[in-house]
């Protein structure tokens, strides 16, 4: 494309010119183009071509000139820009029809200077028109996609942010469990620590953008077991996942948050249900948890700090319009549920 607006489009443009002088001249003299010497027309259309070239470049001189202001053209600006573009044609274009008359031995008439003259000047104008319109569109697209990439930059760094933000939480209460814990029972501490180590591998190493749904329930399983060493025995603890996901992709931690949620509230009668299931090409994530009943001191498990509002927030920019989360409070017991697109 590029050879074809350097080396071509001059060439093209310089015909187009040529032609629609002679259409006008031979249509108000009544003259015949084809009948004249063949010299001639070689003379005056080898001439309009090499003209062609040089203006061409004119032109894009004063178009990358123009482009180098850093506001916006106001009319003003448009009108001076075509001014200028119109005394360069006049003053490039009749030292050019004055030669050629001069080659072809014909004098200059009134009606040959005067179509000359218009014809070209519309013809450059267009051309700059053009050619000044494409450079801000690619401006403006330039300028978007700019726009889109720090859009997506600070998007990033928001979800690497909700993300990192799940770490202290989930830090301290595993260290909180292994220290009880190796009071009680060494070997059972030893095994915690090694739940504890790959729990930290998955969230280290395991950071690309999608995981298969499989690895992030395994997660789920190993931070489920470090949880229940630490809750009461009174704790009614059902977990479902269905055999059926394996290799779907999503994105890491997501439900970790309702999971941390479910344990840290769950009172009352202290049971706790976590099921993850496939239906048509959802994924649907659900915990429910009994809470104690409600009182003055109590505050609603639906307010829970940053925890469920940084996974709204990062639902919202993960799937936007894609998903679907929910929380409820019927009775005493707390539901919370996530709904995500398997790919």
């Amino acid at each position: 494309m590029k050879l074809f607006w350097k080396y071509l489009f001059p060439g093209l443009f310089g015909l187009a010119v040529y032609a629609t002088i002679r259409i006008v001249n031979d249509t108000t003299t009544g003259e015949k183009f084809w009948e004249r010497k063949w010299q001639i027309n070689a003379i005056e259309i080898i001439l309009v071509v090499g003209y062609a070239y040089l203006f061409n470049k004119t032109v894009l001189y004063f178009v990358n000139k123009f482009n180098q202001r850093q506001r916006l053209p106001t009319a003003s600006d448009v009108l001076k820009e075509f001014l200028v573009l119109f005394l360069v044609s006049f003053l490039l274009t009749n030292p050019l029809l004055f030669f050629v008359h001069y080659l072809i031995q014909a004098p200059v008439k009134w009606n040959d200077f005067a179509i000359a003259n218009i014809v070209v000047i519309l013809y450059v104008l267009l051309h700059y028109a053009i050619a000044r319109g494409n450079s801000f569109i690619r401006a403006y697209i330039e300028q978007r996609l700019q726009m889109e990439k720090i859009k997506t930059d600070h998007l990033q760094t928001e979800l690497k942010f909700l993300k990192a933000q799940y770490h202290p939480h989930f830090l301290f209460n595993a260290l909180n469990t292994i220290y009880f814990q190796m009071d009680e029972n060494i070997a059972d501490a030893k095994k915690s620590i090694e739940k504890f180590s790959e729990l930290l591998r998955y969230q280290l190493y395991d950071q690309q953008q999608t995981v298969p749904v499989s690895h992030e329930l395994h997660y789920l399983e190993n931070f489920i077991a470090l949880q229940q060493i630490r809750s009461s025995d009174k704790l009614q603890l059902r977990v479902h996942f269905d055999s059926s996901l394996h290799s779907e992709q999503v994105y890491p931690l997501l439900f970790l948050p309702l999971v941390e949620n479910a344990f840290k509230y769950a009172g009352g009668d202290y049971h706790i249900t976590i099921e993850a299931s496939k239906e048509n090409d959802h994924l649907r994530f659900a915990v429910a948890n009994s809470i104690p009943p409600a009182a003055p001191w109590i505050k609603d498990q639906s307010r829970t700090g940053i925890g469920l509002e940084n996974l709204k927030r990062r639902l919202e920019l993960l799937y936007p319009g894609k998903h679907t989360f929910t929380t409820s409070k019927k009775d005493n017991t707390f539901f919370a549920e996530i709904q995500l697109p398997l790919s």
